[in-house]
């Protein structure tokens, strides 16, 4: 190995930055045990240090004591998630990326329109299924450009097309090529639902991929943004590992590449990337570190000035 090649921009992006700060308020205001619907972020080592800190995540809302408060996650939750803890009397601090939010108001707007939605995302995942519940009659979901040719869809005079803010930018090209031939009259929201932080880490990746021989994405295997790094590169032609502890790394990676790229997931907190690279170097003094930069992010996202105004008189 002769070179370590850092990509520019990885890691958090403005909307897990807003998320954790949100959950760090919510601590100062109410202590622990704090609840919060869903993994913060998909991040274990993230998830870790909370729970460490008193903060409990669960699954479904009828885990959590009538009257406590309660952080939904980044990815956003449905209506009936809201109706829930407005029953159970909870007191609702919402940490959803406001890009996430954007993709909610897109859906109740062609909902109230009386549009049938195509949403293009991955089942299960937490975002897909807060989105799609804002109107789950209204809604079909669509992975990849097969399901696009197979899609059956009813009766519907007003069609559009939303996605999942974490999805690759070229898998959702062709899906949606065979989309806009299937349906030529389909609608597209005014400014493209993938956020600019996965856009931006898929084009380093790229950048990357024409420099390395090799890509490692630090994050976590439950992340789809940092899974998608990982296609991305090897769509690209270069081997890749999604990896998220130093222990992971390959010894003979040393030997086996001169040229190692490495970048990690919008959730991956910058303290991995260096455990990462550190296992890489392990004490060899005749290797290159470089930064490659294909765009500066100077987006960033601010609490509500009432949580941040409670936190500090509770300091």
């Amino acid at each position: 190995m002769e070179r370590i090649v850092l990509a520019a921009p990885r890691g958090f992006c403005a909307g897990v930055a807003y998320a954790i700060e949100v959950v760090d308020l919510a601590l100062k205001i109410h202590g622990a045990p704090l609840y919060v619907r869903h993994a913060i972020v998909h991040n274990e080592w993230v998830v870790r240090s909370f729970e460490a800190r008193g903060v409990v995540f669960v699954e479904d809302i009828d885990e959590i004591p009538e009257g406590m408060p309660v952080v939904f996650s980044a990815h956003g939750v449905s209506p009936e998630v809201r109706r829930e803890a407005d029953s159970r009397n909870l007191t609702v601090i919402d940490a959803t990326c406001p890009l996430v939010t954007k993709v909610h108001n897109e859906a109740r707007y062609y909902a109230r329109q009386g549009y049938f939605m195509i949403y293009i995302g991955h089942e299960g995942h937490a975002e897909a299924e807060g989105t799609m519940g804002e109107a789950p009659d209204r809604m079909a979901l669509v992975e990849t450009p097969e399901d696009a040719e197979r899609l059956e869809l009813p009766q519907a005079d007003r069609l559009a097309v939303l996605t999942q803010t974490t999805l690759s930018v070229d898998e959702v090209q062709r899906t949606l090529a065979v989309l806009q031939r299937r349906f030529p009259h389909l609608e597209l929201p005014k400014k493209e639902d993938i956020c600019y932080a996965t856009t931006n880490r898929q084009a380093a990746v790229r950048a990357l991929a024409r420099e390395c021989e090799l890509i490692l994405v630090v994050g976590s295997g439950t992340s789809s943004n940092s899974n998608r790094l990982r296609e991305v590169a090897e769509a690209c032609g270069v081997r890749s590992h999604l990896l998220m502890t130093p222990d992971e790394v390959d010894p003979a990676w040393a030997s086996e590449y001169r040229s190692i790229g490495v970048t990690s997931g919008a959730s991956t907190p910058e303290g991995l990337v260096e455990d990462v690279v550190g296992a890489l170097l392990d004490g060899r003094s005749n290797v290159s570190v470089t930064v490659l930069e294909t765009v500066i992010e100077d987006v960033s996202f601010r609490p509500a000035r009432s949580l941040i105004e409670l936190a500090m008189a509770r300091s």
